[in-house]
């Protein structure tokens, strides 16, 4: 009956997520019902919009003392040591025979029918080696297996970027949801886009954003995906990831680290200098057409980058990824307290404490804030919220990581960029009074 009400409760929660009376009604029978991890979240959010909702603090407190897990000490001098009765084997699986003797111990897994364990469990584990004449378990027979993704979030799960957004339209989205204008203007749907900026702020989350965006597939490569002792493999999985981008468009194609896949050929051994021979002959196309595959790349060293990438139909294009403005910290922030005890945090003053501050590194500021709060309740015994002053002490303690980089973007916008391509770079810094 509670299991019937609380899902009840659930759906209605689900449907009136503003109404802080009903999560609460949830949580509270959450917590009766021994379930006080799920009950948490539910405190958290209304906390997060009524700090000062007595009830809600009061259900985090009896939440969080019912989920922790009860701490057993094996030495204890008045533990007796209890027989535990050997678990019922499986229904329908034949137990050991009442008259069976204990057998000898001996080397581990000896005496155990490996095949018959394969045949018994083969579509849950793969086989243990591979037979001749067999298909690898893991890579197939002869073409890479390549994950395909359907990316759940958008554009408006990105907080501020604004610039970004508005040149991502421009390159990528507003043709593709506009076929006549793109048809009238000659506007193909080709296209490569490389993402550059300090390590942390975004450029995977962005990549995901576009291609939920657009509705289309998924695909990222690492170089570990790429790079093969063996000559002439690093060039066939280079190929092989083309050719599923291609066979699933329209799809974006998130390149990661282009700097250490596409490094400059010139500072390169000549093994290296043909896989990026490859990928320029990927991109062009040479050999399948790229029409609906969108190549994004990221980088956080685009000075690396061979200069043929970023040719016109290659990465001819290129967006700054600059850390979070202060709307899009707060967001930052409120999203990974999101289920954390917290209770009268001012998000418009922490976002001002850390500007910067990349989007990682405000992770590890909430991170840091929910050491300081459970740092105390262990201390004191007693249960207490995350509250202004931990945030507050862990954007002091956690420094921007986004210092060093540009420390070393300074010179290249400065000495480096007779081309313009790092004019967003300079402004930025002139804005910053970084010189």
């Amino acid at each position: 009956m509670s299991d019937a009400l609380i899902n009840s409760l659930a759906a209605a929660v689900e449907a009136r997520p503003d109404d802080p009376t009903l999560r609460l009604h949830l949580a509270e029978l959450l917590v009766a019902a021994g379930r006080g991890a799920e009950a948490i979240g539910h405190a958290a959010q209304v906390l997060a919009r009524e700090p000062g909702n007595t009830a809600a603090q009061h259900l985090m407190g009896r939440a969080l003392g019912g989920a922790a897990p009860a701490v057993h000490n094996p030495v204890s001098p008045q533990a007796e040591p209890t027989a535990t009765a050997p678990p019922a084997p499986p229904t329908g699986t034949p137990g050991p025979s009442p008259d069976a003797s204990p057998k000898p111990a001996g080397k581990p897994g000896a005496g155990i029918d490996w095949a018959a364990m394969e045949e018994q469990f083969g579509d849950v584990v793969p086989p243990r080696f591979a037979r001749d004449g067999e298909p690898d378990p893991v890579r197939g027979d002869d073409d890479r297996a390549f994950d395909v993704e359907r990316s759940t979030v958008t554009l408006a799960d990105v907080g501020g970027m604004a610039e970004v957004k508005k040149r991502l339209e421009v390159s990528f989205l507003g043709p593709l949801r506009n076929p006549k204008l793109r048809s009238l203007f000659g506007k193909s749907l080709r296209g490569g886009l490389l993402l550059y900026g300090p390590p942390g702020c975004g450029k995977t989350f962005l990549a995901r954003a576009i291609a939920g965006e657009m509705g289309a597939a998924f695909v990222s490569l690492s170089i570990t995906d790429v790079l093969n002792m063996w000559i002439g493999s690093s060039e066939r999985n280079l190929h092989d990831l083309f050719e599923s981008a291609r066979g699933h468009a329209p799809c974006v194609l998130f390149l990661d680290e282009i700097d250490a896949l596409g490094h400059k050929r010139s500072q390169l051994q000549s093994s290296m200098r043909t896989v990026v021979n490859q990928l320029l002959t990927e991109l062009d196309g040479v050999d399948g057409g790229n029409d609906g595959v969108f190549v994004l790349a990221a980088t956080n060293a685009p000075w690396d980058v061979d200069s043929a990438l970023r040719r016109p139909g290659r990465l001819d294009r290129t967006v700054l990824v600059l850390p979070p403005d202060r709307p899009a910290r707060a967001a930052i922030l409120e999203y990974h307290l999101r289920d954390r005890p917290v209770a009268g945090i001012d998000l418009g003053a922490v976002a001002d404490a850390t500007e910067h501050h990349s989007g990682a590194d405000l992770a590890h500021v909430c991170e840091t804030a929910a050491e300081y709060a459970m740092r105390d309740s262990i201390a004191t015994g007693e249960i207490r919220m995350i509250n202004q002053a931990d945030m507050l002490a862990a954007a002091k303690e956690v420094r921007p990581s986004t210092d060093a980089w540009f420390s070393t973007a300074r010179n290249v916008a400065m000495f480096a960029n007779e081309s313009g391509e790092y004019d967003d770079l300079a402004a930025y810094l002139k804005k910053r009074k970084i010189r």
